[in-house]
């Protein structure tokens, strides 16, 4: 669907506390995340938190201008227990 993992350091580091996160498209309220994730990955959502970043206008090196759309990050929490497989960091 419209949702793709965010595989950082930092975001593989929260998985170990239950912490997920996802970059979702910006119309999908909080609601609409909880049953997207836990539909495609069968597990029960506690809390979703979302962090919205405005769309970037940025000259590059060559004085083009170069648009970046705008995006939304999911912060999905799982009940104690649950884990989704695609976050497993090689240790």
């Amino acid at each position: 669907m419209n949702i793709k993992p965010v595989l950082t350091e930092k975001s593989l580091q929260a998985t170990q506390n239950g912490v997920y996160t996802f970059w979702v498209l910006p119309s999908f309220t909080k609601g609409k995340i909880r049953e997207v994730v836990g539909s495609m990955f069968d597990v029960k959502v506690l809390k979703v938190r979302t962090q919205n970043y405005k769309k970037l206008t940025k000259k590059n090196m060559r004085g083009n201008i170069v648009t970046k759309p705008a995006r939304k990050r999911a912060l999905v929490t799982l009940k104690d227990g649950k884990k989704i497989d695609l976050f497993d960091a090689k240790k």
